[in-house]
């Protein structure tokens, strides 16, 4: 979890195409394509998939995915996929590339689509960089569009992220008076250890890692503190002009409470109309009732200065810079990172209503405790209280198509099954918890 990410209001303008459309409903059959839907056991790049020497065999074989609706597509399938800048996602692909090509012998062959993308890569390195043509050309000739959907449904679903900025100082002022801490070292070490699992959010905003010698900096009020938390990172502007750049580093390793959730169930905010403004709308109105619901999610973030400067992107949990609205996160239990995801939906960009077409191509490069699922994912929007508005209102199904390397096969019906998570509610609500790691430190590790 890391962003640091910054995306220009003039380059958001640019890059999304727009354009009116109704968007297949949840469970509808207006999908991408009308291959036969079939409900199998999983095999296929999410670990214990069963990889073959033959590329024929792999051409023949569809992926099978235990328990998930799956739909092997061709790229003549999928809408808007000629028009997509190519380019751009495979720049972000070559990022990804980076770390897969320094992973080890053993990884490739306990993840067979890890050991595909690799092969990929490979080529991708010798390739060097493509324009928007020919990046298509490659994703084409490489790799095999399959859409997934959870067991019973017929789309994914999609949420946003993005990085916070906020004013803050280097020490305690009036004005200034919320610490963001660094993290216990013991706590880094062991990656969410247990050695502060007994400071909950109420214990550590009431004093209790107080003159530890622990605080990065202070900012104005808890409610910036908390979305900096949820989304796992921050731009803070100091008063000398200088500016901060944090990213998340480890929690107190305490489960997630999603806020949003607790306001819809109250009826305080209608479902559809759940986003983040909303949330820190009512938590200005109600300061101390905002309080006791901040309290209820006990998960506690730490952050750690990075040496980004205000130009960079943020790091995600691949360990590459994010790429505003090419990166996105994903259920890092089933997906392998560096796997390229082809989302089509509406989604409320251009205005609250979901009448943007979105229709792009993008990697997966980070990940979040709150992206649960094979067709789950949290597209990464840049950094600002704009972009942070877009993105906090972002939660709409859509298609959801996994490229997969074409040298990856699949085994018969008696592959090992994989289990997967566990089932989330029907009606997902958007929480401002549903950031990614690398922009989020929602506790979504």
């Amino acid at each position: 979890m890391s962003p640091t990410c910054g995306l220009s209001r003039a380059t958001f303008r640019r890059v999304i195409p727009t354009g009116n459309w109704s968007p297949p409903k949840r469970g509808s059959e207006r999908m991408l394509g009308r291959s036969s839907r079939r409900a199998v056991h999983l095999s296929v790049a999410f670990g214990l998939l069963a990889a073959t020497n033959t590329l024929a065999m792999a051409r023949e074989l569809p992926p099978k995915i235990r328990s998930a609706q799956i739909d092997t597509l061709s790229f003549d399938k999928l809408p808007g996929w000629k028009d997509d800048n190519h380019a751009e996602a495979y720049a972000a692909f070559l990022m990804s590339c980076r770390a897969i090509l320094n992973g080890t012998k053993a990884m490739r062959k306990a993840r067979p689509v890890y050991g595909g993308l690799f092969d990929v890569c490979e080529r991708a390195k010798a390739a060097g960089a493509l324009d928007r043509d020919k990046a298509r050309v490659f994703f084409e000739h490489n790799f095999k569009p399959v859409r997934l959907a959870q067991p019973g449904e017929t789309q994914g679903f999609f949420t946003g992220y993005y990085e916070t900025e906020m004013h803050g100082s280097r020490v305690p002022t009036a004005e200034y008076s919320v610490p963001l801490y660094a993290a216990p070292e013991a706590t880094v070490r062991k990656k969410q250890s247990k050695v502060f699992a007994n400071l909950d959010r109420t214990q550590i905003e009431e004093g209790a890692l107080k003159g530890k010698g622990l605080e990065i900096c202070w900012v104005k009020n808890p409610i910036d503190a908390f979305f900096a938390q949820i989304q796992g990172s921050t731009r803070v502007k100091l008063e000398d002009g200088k500016l901060l750049r944090l990213n998340y580093v480890a929690s107190n390793g305490m489960k997630y409470y999603p806020v949003g959730r607790d306001l819809v169930d109250r009826g305080i905010i209608a479902k559809d109309d759940m986003s983040m403004d909303k949330i820190r709308a009512w938590m200005e109105a109600n300061p101390e009732e905002a309080q006791a619901l901040r309290r209820k999610n006990k998960s506690f973030v730490f952050f750690t200065e990075t040496s980004l400067a205000a130009h960079e992107e943020c790091i995600g949990a691949q360990g590459v810079p994010l790429t505003p609205l090419r990166s996105l996160a994903v259920d890092k239990k089933l997906h392998v990172y560096g796997t390229p995801i082809w989302i089509d939906a509406e989604l409320p960009i251009e205005s609250e209503k979901p009448e943007t077409k979105f229709q792009r191509l993008l990697i997966a490069q980070d990940t979040g405790s709150a992206i649960v699922g094979p067709a789950r994912a949290d597209i990464y929007f840049g950094a600002g209280e704009e972009i942070g508005s877009i993105a906090g209102r972002i939660k709409q199904f859509g298609n959801f198509v996994m490229l997969v390397p074409r040298t990856v096969a699949t085994k018969g019906n008696n592959a090992p099954d994989v289990p997967l998570p566990k089932a989330r509610p029907k009606d997902v609500i958007a929480d401002a918890g549903t950031g990614s790691t690398a922009a989020s430190a929602k506790s979504r590790r």
